[in-house]
């Protein structure tokens, strides 16, 4: 009985685990039945027992209604669109046009028109307006689902289900090939970081000629399984190249699985088999089985393979998704984005119907809504009938931050690359060293020691000199993680300035702040995404702040105070409600509300504004100058920064007009950039889909591509060490080959020779009429000599006589080491030795001849010479030239023709007076200084005229051929020098509005330069595809130019940048001498990639070719700095597009200007040439008129100064005149 008890009671026990129970009436352990749910007892009013109640029970009817509530329930950034529409479509949420009719009131009565009685709908105003507000909520959440499927890896390969996931990816060349592995890589990261990670299992097969599998079997996602999906996707690159796209073979390996209950496909080339095969195979496979294909088109431009995925997706009830950067169109074909567009269009025809009715029609019925609206609340601004997001005007939840936020520029002076020591320059320093460089007396010129061939690697420096560098591999390694390290935390900055309140204002810096919101006429409409944005900010970034304010403008300011106060919950809960109180009217008078910001007696008493943040849409009603020009003096010498917050709206109203002073969101992006800028703050730009640019996260982008280029530098020293150490290797291998081959028969047996004389001695030299070996002329061969010629290997043996030198034909020894040419022309000094006592070291010495040191010194004053310049201009560029008629190779420096030896102002101490006396000469010319230092100006007036007249001439020739450059095609183009060029043409869809200017400008430089200049050339179109005009370079002939003018002219701006292939096929040209790039912003690539490849093509090509960059209407530093550093590194000129200013009347006012006045004046309006030759020869007209004003100086003070000594040569004159009549009195007296 005991044994039996204990069996009945193990098997309650395991039956109570299971949901079962045994009975317990008569002891035994006969099942039952599964037990029955716990239901609560009815009457709830009476409280339970306090000792019927544990903690325990509680915390597990917690557990078990938690586990009720999600049991079956997916997450809803896991669901499809179609899962997700199931509780939030139009009809699920009951907002159709069927129940909004049901919500009417059946009425009769008479109609206006026929007099009849009939039978109408009666709706209440508020029920139409709550409707109305509802379907507009809805359509709300549907564009945040759409924002949300275009986030992330999901715009890429869309929304991942299922639990259990096999994943097809295609690796053929087709999709990994050349320049499209970089990006592939990093989606798929980001596919594995956002969506993979969440999944039970995974199956990864690679899909080439041959499907391979990454695992035997699915694998549990843990760490181990994402790094090792990581380092698949990253060993990409070294992958062998695959021809085709197995997909039925893949199909086959993956069906065959039973786990798996979704399949993910990724296609970026066409499939091997056709679509018809691949269908029918998946129908068969999965006859009695429910496993959805989820199809990915990845960059794939062929309209089968979409097909073959969209028939694949329908047939098996899965999805498509298409992603395809040069045509972002198609990313809206994709099933879930199509499902949800559907529903938006259903939401858009309720409204319709809501605005018929309003209207009194709707269809066949005749509907009319009671007016209950008052005389006074129809006179309401339209704002108040928008849909407005929930709890729009209720209280604020104030959280207050953390800690006090810092803007980019602050948080990367103490994290950024330089606060860290992480620059290249600052971790190379050390094992950097200057090559050694020295005179060597005997050939007359410095040597540079070649040590570094051996031991070191060339680096180009920051200030580009070139250090020998010891390369330390651990010491980069360990620099490179840190350099990842610090990418990953701008990163994450970077994500940190994109949530919350600070991605639609940035970050809040200040601590003394005022808002200045934009509520002009054009911002009715958005009136409520102004208040929840400045609600977003109130709640979130002002509680630790000292002190705000807020000011509201359009044609005139409101404050909300007069004076800043501090953020209590009391004054942000009613600036809130003072903000819900504002209406849009008028138009934008900035100037008026940053005045009352800052000319405030109060704020200036108390509490100085540190920061204002301006929230605006459009430009404000001053112009840009003076807008500019204000705020920049405000800001000017006190603590005031302003920044701009653009949000991005309509260029028109509802009705199709413009409002307020017109700009497009270019120009308005500009406006307020450079209004920020002046204000020394920040610019932000924002809209509804995020960021679109912001200086915080500029400067971090900037940042990054500098780790970037410090970590390809690393890589590029380590491949220079590895060719250096495997060159050793190599070199250390013909070493010992040479010493294993067999030794040559030894020489045949001589004499031994005879032993070498004595050496002589001084005294013997003296005696015997021998100059001393150290103090003449031939012992200068035991000079110094370089570090690099001591060596073992050079010194030479037994000397050869097959040269031009004398030997001793006794001693073997070389008689003269030094050809004629290089003996001393002067005498030098020689010596004679004697005997001055006993003993043999008493020895004494005499000079019998000395060096002539009374030697004349040559002339030093250096005489003017005149300038020739011919007036017919020289196609090259402007370095070339300035190096034939620069100031520098005319001789016409002034600084240095006033700098010679005799020049020099001459002080000297005297220790019996104990201080520095002026040498006497010093009194006769007059002191200038020149460089920092005083000289004595020893040219007279008419030798300073004949100068300025020299350099006059010389200004007015390089102001002509400045005229030149910026005249005709050469004003857009620049100066074509080479004779056989191709010119590449950016025809992306950014060129679409100047696209018509660029077919002018360029149908002028065929002819003006092209042709005139008999240019051998040849055209190359390119955006998102490639096409050239001919094969090869052509002859500049009248008929080819006929032709490539009307080839130009069928140009269409379209697509996307692809430089690199463009850059690729110029070289492919090897006739051509030079490539011109003509682009008006960043290529698709990356911008480092790009001069890599460059820099490869140029290495396997067979000559050297510059490529000239033209920066055409391009105001994109990140872009300009690219197409500098491109023609630098490959030897080309930058020229950069100069459309803002009148050439002409720079011109004139350039020739009429005087040279004591400044270029930089209002009235001048210099622009800023940053093409090189623009930059170069206005550097040299400065430099002239700087010189001829300098002139003019000098001549004015040696004018004075002869007047003052002609002033004291009157003086002695008189004194001597009236002194002499009394001398003679006096003598005749005596």
């Amino acid at each position: 009985m005991e044994s039996s008890a204990s069996d009945a009671s193990t098997v309650d026990s395991d039956e109570f685990n299971d949901g079962h129970r045994t009975s317990s009436i008569d002891g035994g352990n006969q099942f039952r039945g599964p037990r029955s749910a716990w239901s609560y007892p009815l009457d709830l009013s009476v409280p339970p027992s306090p000792l019927t109640i544990t903690t325990v029970n509680q915390t597990h009817d917690l557990l078990k209604l938690r586990d009720d509530d999600t049991r079956g329930k997916t997450p809803a950034d896991q669901q499809s669109s179609e899962e997700w529409l199931k509780k939030h479509s139009i009809e699920s949420l009951g907002l159709t046009v069927t129940h909004l009719l049901e919500k009417g009131i059946v009425a009769s009565g008479k109609s206006p028109e026929t007099g009849s009685t009939a039978k109408y709908l009666q709706f209440e105003t508020d029920v139409v307006n709550q409707f109305e507000q509802r379907v507009h909520q809805a359509q709300e959440d549907y564009n945040r689902r759409l924002r949300w499927i275009l986030q992330g890896s999901k715009r890429t390969f869309g929304v991942v289900k299922g639990k259990c996931l096999a994943v097809l990816v295609d690796v053929s060349n087709t999709n990994i090939g050349f320049g499209r592995l970089t990006d592939f890589q990093n989606a798929l990261h980001s596919l594995i970081d956002e969506q993979l990670n969440v999944k039970d299992s995974v199956f990864l097969v690679a899909v080439g000629v041959n499907a391979i599998p990454l695992w035997k079997c699915p694998r549990d996602v843990n760490y181990r399984t994402l790094k090792e999906l990581k380092r698949w996707a990253t060993g990409l690159v070294n992958i062998e190249p695959q021809t085709g796209c197995n997909l039925l073979q893949a199909l086959k390996l993956v069906l065959s699985l039973k786990d798996i209950d979704s399949v993910h496909i990724i296609l970026g080339s066409t499939p091997d088999q056709s679509a018809e095969v691949l269908c029918d195979y998946v129908q068969q496979c999965l006859v009695a089985r429910s496993l959805p294909l989820q199809t990915v088109s990845y960059e794939c431009s062929n309209h089968f393979t979409n097909v073959t995925l969209r028939n694949m997706a329908e047939v098996t009830k899965g999805r498509l998704h298409i992603y395809n950067s040069a045509d972002l169109r198609q990313i809206y074909a994709g099933t879930d984005i199509q499902t949800i567009l559907t529903e938006m269009t259903t939401a858009q025809d309720v409204l319709k119907k809501i605005k018929e009715m309003r209207q009194g029609m709707m269809g066949d019925a005749l509907v009319s809504i009671m007016d209950e609206i008052s005389a006074e609340v129809s006179k309401l601004p339209t704002s108040r009938f928008l849909p407005r997001p929930p709890n729009h005007t209720g209280m604020l939840k104030i959280q207050e931050p953390k800690f006090h936020p810092k803007t980019s520029v602050e948080w990367l002076q103490q994290h950024g690359l330089k606060a860290k020591k992480l620059s290249l320059y600052q971790v190379l320093a050390p094992n950097a060293f200057d090559p050694i460089k020295d005179f060597v007396p005997i050939i007359n010129k410095d040597v540079k020691s070649q040590n570094y061939e051996r031991a070191m690697v060339q680096f180009e420096w920051f200030d580009k000199t070139i250090k020998n560098l010891h390369v330390d591999p651990t010491l980069l390694y360990h620099y490179q993680k840190k350099l990842g390290a610090a990418v990953s935390l701008f990163e994450k900055r970077i994500d940190w300035l994109s949530l919350d309140g600070r991605a639609l204002f940035g970050t809040i810096s200040e601590k003394r702040i005022v808002l200045i919101i934009d509520i002009c006429e054009a911002n009715t409409n958005y009136l409520i995404h102004i208040q929840h944005s400045v609600r977003i900010l109130l709640e979130q970034q002002l509680a630790n702040k000292l002190s705000f304010n807020v000011v509201a403008f359009g044609s005139k300011v409101h404050l909300w105070r007069p004076t800043m106060v501090a953020p209590t919950e009391k004054n942000l809960q009613s600036a809130w409600r003072w903000i819900l109180g504002l209406e849009c009217e008028g138009g934008r008078n900035f100037l008026a509300a940053f005045r009352q910001s800052l000319e405030n007696e109060e704020d200036r008493k108390n509490t100085a504004v540190q920061g204002l943040y301006l929230l605006t849409s459009g430009v404000p009603d001053q112009i840009q100058d003076v807008a500019c020009a204000y705020v920049n003096e405000a800001a000017t010498g006190s603590c005031i920064r302003l920044h701009s917050i653009v949000f991005s709206i309509d260029d028109y109203d509802a009705a199709g007009r413009r409002l307020g002073r017109y700009a497009n969101i270019t120009q308005t992006a500009d406006y307020l950039r450079q209004l920020a800028h002046a204000g020394y703050g920040r610019f932000h730009w924002i809209r509804e889909t995020g960021i679109i640019e912001s200086d915080d996260i500029k400067i971090l982008v900037n940042e990054m591509e500098k780790a970037v280029g410090f970590n390809e530098k690393c890589v590029m020293l380590i491949d220079g060490l590895k060719k250096k150490c495997d060159d050793t290797r190599y070199s250390k291998k013909q070493q010992t080959s040479t010493a294993l081959m067999p030794r040559p028969p030894p020489p045949p047996t001589r004499k031994p020779a005879s032993l070498l004389p004595p050496k002589d001695t001084a005294l013997s030299k003296s005696r015997k009429g021998i100059p001393d070996a150290k103090e003449t002329s031939a012992t200068k061969t035991n000079a110094w000599r370089p570090a690099s010629a001591i060596h073992k290997n050079l010194i030479p043996g037994t000397p050869s006589h097959s040269d031009n030198q004398t030997y001793d034909t006794s001693t073997g020894r070389r008689l003269s080491s030094r050809p004629s040419s290089a003996s001393s022309k002067n005498s030098k000094t020689v010596k004679e030795f004697f005997y001055t006592g006993d003993s043999k070291q008493a020895v004494g010495t005499i000079y019998k001849e000395y060096p002539d040191i009374l030697k004349k010194r040559p002339k030093v004053r250096k005489t003017i010479k005149s300038a020739m310049i011919p007036e017919k201009e020289e196609v090259t560029s402007t370095k070339n030239w300035l190096k034939k008629y620069g100031i520098k190779k005319l001789k016409l420096d002034l600084n240095r023709l006033v700098s010679g030896p005799d020049c020099v102002h001459s002080k000297k101490h005297v220790k019996t007076l104990k201080k520095t006396v002026q040498a006497q000469y010093c009194k006769i010319f007059p002191n200038v200084p020149v460089k920092g230092t005083m000289r004595h100006l020893q040219y007279q007036p008419h030798e300073l005229i004949e100068y300025e007249e020299n350099l006059e001439f010389v200004l007015n020739r390089y102001v002509k051929r400045l005229e030149w450059l910026l005249s005709g095609s050469r004003r857009m183009f620049g100066c074509f020098t080479e004779k056989k060029i191709a010119l590449l043409i950016d025809t992306s869809g950014s060129m679409d509005p100047y696209l018509q200017e660029l077919k002018n400008e360029l149908a002028a430089l065929i002819w003006d330069q092209l042709e005139k200049e008999r240019i051998f050339f040849n055209l190359v179109r390119f955006s998102g595809s490639l096409e050239k005009w001919r094969e090869s370079v052509v002859q500049a002939s009248e008929a080819n130019c006929h032709h490539a003018v009307k080839w130009v002219s069928t140009f269409v701006a379209n697509g996307n940048t692809c430089t690199l292939e463009a850059l690729t096929t110029a070289f492919e040209d090897e006739d051509c001498d030079a490539v011109y790039l003509l682009t008006d912003g960043k290529p698709d690539t990356s911008c480092s990639m790009v001069l890599k490849e460059v820099a490869e093509l140029n290495d396997q090509s067979s000559k050297k070719r510059p490529i000239n960059t033209i920066s055409f209407n391009c105001t994109d530093i990140t872009a300009n700095t690219f197409l500098k550093q491109l023609a630098m590194q490959t030897g080309g000129r930058y020229h950069r597009y100069q459309d803002n200013f009148d050439a002409d009347k720079f011109i004139h006012a350039l020739q009429a200007l005087d040279v004591s006045d400044n270029l930089q004046e209002e009235h001048m309006q210099v622009p800023q040439f940053e093409g090189d030759d623009l930059r170069r020869l206005m550097g040299e007209i400065v430099l002239t008129r700087s010189l001829l004003s300098q002139s003019r100086q000098y001549r004015r003070i040696v004018d004075s100064q002869n007047k003052s000594q002609q002033g004291s040569d009157d003086i002695v004159i008189n004194a001597h005149t009236k002194s002499r009549p009394r001398k003679m009195r006096h003598t005749s007296t005596t």
